[in-house]
């Protein structure tokens, strides 16, 4: 079930919330190496996880968190515009329709299929959420390889500049441009699948 989560610090999803920032902090610390903050030990949980961040989050049936997501209105605070400017060199695209889209969650206990799979699922979600809150551009930053496969998945896309090299290797900003037509595009590479109505928390 796909979950989608406003203003966090007061919702009631707690365990949904809490095995989020534990699998965010064992993929993104653990295993990847981020130096990032983490929270009593257990939970990755940054500057950016605010009340007004939105979480796209897929559930398991005892409701844990299975994959996620966060998307953060490009006109607070946000990754691109405080950490990574310099992917920018035109600027960093801001505006009352444009978010950004970060935290994409897919933890390796569940294997590359399944992982893809939620992968689909959260994009779709994502673009469904963006279609009804009148959100038309969807900014991020990526590890190159895998920002030139966001790139090719149909929707009207490119690249905000060149790949810079971080300490966790290339990476580069894009900008995704939402559109009545987007999931029609995104179908044609199998990136998106009709999702069950989400449930707002």
């Amino acid at each position: 079930m796909i979950h989608i989560v406003e203003n966090h610090l007061g919702s009631s999803t707690r365990r949904l919330l809490e095995t989020m920032f534990a699998d965010r902090k064992r993929l993104f610390v653990d295993l990847f190496g981020w130096d990032v903050p983490v929270v009593d030990g257990r939970f990755e949980i940054d500057q950016f996880d605010t009340a007004h961040t939105v979480y796209i989050i897929a559930a398991d049936d005892d409701g844990a968190h299975e994959a996620s997501l966060r998307l953060m209105p490009s006109t607070r605070p946000h990754m691109l515009a405080v950490l990574f400017p310099d992917l920018c060199p035109l600027g960093v695209p801001v505006g009352s329709t444009t978010w950004e889209s970060t935290r994409l969650c897919l933890p390796q206990r569940h294997g590359a299929a399944r992982r893809r799979a939620l992968r689909n699922r959260l994009i779709s979600a994502m673009v469904d959420f963006a279609l009804t809150r009148g959100i038309d551009c969807l900014t991020g930053v990526l590890p190159d390889a895998f920002r030139r496969e966001v790139l090719a998945m149909g929707w009207a896309a490119e690249p905000l500049g060149p790949a810079m090299r971080v300490d966790s290797g290339l990476v580069g900003a894009f900008a995704a441009h939402v559109r009545p037509d987007t999931p029609e595009r995104l179908t044609w590479s199998g990136t998106y699948v009709a999702n069950a109505p989400a449930v707002t928390a």
